[in-house]
């Protein structure tokens, strides 16, 4: 399968540039994937699409202020960083601009001095690991100081309230990016989702900047995956397979949600609390294993998440849908508006 099999026109005034004001307006198409179906609503409607014996996965990863400015040591050549994945032991996958040709044992300085590393390492793919080294309990107190949002490239306006990139139930530190089909919920629309008797639980994956990276290979199954770091705990998966036993829909909040329910259910045969790190590449022609229902935003061209969304309905029908959200004047990407496929 090719990669232009995935793409679209995309007026860039579409884009959405900034939060709409209330989090739960945002407009969502509704897919019934057994009759073909779609339906214009807004998110304040999406609890009536769920069924009391339904459970909802939720990532509850929380947005570092990933990027951040300093100089390089040897030269004072002005540099930006963005922090991707935390290693352990403060090492990082980081990836440098300008500092493409920054080798091993290049050190750079941020903020003042508050914050140094050096790189120990460059990766086929172009990042470095880079160890820190700061004055602090954690790194992300210091990140708190001199880091700003990673907002994607496409996005150009400033934001001026960074909780608006953070789910209302963000919690775990760890994500280059937000996840962000969780940007429409509101703390009053989970709690009427919980008095209809639908369970929620919540996984981990922090959000790499990989998500965004473009498909460059033509054959789309030459494409290899970034990994990211997810946890799903004991009390997750009990409400998955209670939901499974029972007959109810398991129904992913976002991209995040899918890959990991389906690389435990894939690795395992089962859902299971674990911690692992997950590269899964999710395209036409494969088979779910866990999910029943997806709310995901409107996502770039040719990208892999477009390729997720395509698996779960269908390529053809996926691209009208997007066709016809760009005719409807829908609001796409990160701050854009939903689409829930059931």
């Amino acid at each position: 399968m090719k990669k232009s099999d995935f793409y679209y026109e995309l007026p860039e005034e579409l884009i959405a540039q900034n939060p709409i004001d209330q989090r739960d307006h945002s407009r969502m198409m509704v897919i019934d994937r057994l009759n073909g179906s779609v339906a214009h609503k807004h998110f304040y409607d999406f609890i009536d699409y769920l069924k009391p014996n339904d459970c909802l996965i939720l990532n509850n990863t929380r947005v570092i202020p990933a990027r951040i400015y300093g100089t390089r040591n040897d030269t004072g050549a002005i540099v930006e960083f963005l922090l991707l994945n935390n290693l352990g032991d403060n090492k990082w996958d980081v990836i440098t601009g300008p500092g493409k040709k920054a080798k091993t044992g290049t050190e750079f300085t941020f903020g003042n001095s508050i914050l140094t590393c050096k790189i120990i390492d460059v990766l086929e793919n172009g990042d470095r690991i880079a160890l820190f080294q700061y004055d602090a309990s954690n790194i992300y107190e210091v990140l708190d100081k001199i880091g700003e949002m990673p907002l994607p490239h496409y996005i150009k306006e400033k934001l001026n309230d960074k909780e608006r990139y953070q789910t209302v139930y963000s919690k775990k530190l760890g994500s280059a990016a937000a996840p962000t089909a969780g940007l429409h919920f509101t703390e009053e629309i989970l709690k009427r989702i919980e008095e209809k008797g639908i369970k929620i639980g919540y996984v981990t994956l922090h959000v790499g900047i990989g998500t965004f990276r473009p498909v460059k290979t033509d054959n789309i199954e030459d494409h290899k995956m970034h990994s990211e770091h997810f946890i799903l705990p004991q009390e997750t998966a009990d409400i998955v397979n209670k939901t499974k036993e029972e007959g109810g829909r398991v129904i992913a909040v976002g991209t995040t949600c899918c890959r990991t329910l389906e690389s435990v259910q894939s690795k395992y045969g089962e859902i299971k609390a674990c911690e692992d790190w997950t590269d899964i590449f999710i395209y036409p022609s494969y088979k779910f294993k866990c999910i029943d229902a997806l709310l995901t935003n409107f996502h770039l061209p040719e990208s892999t998440l477009i390729m997720l969304v395509s698996a779960f309905y269908n390529r053809e029908k996926i691209i009208e849908a997007y066709e016809t959200a760009v005719k409807e004047k829908y609001r796409f990407f990160s701050f854009g508006d939903c689409m829930f496929i059931y």
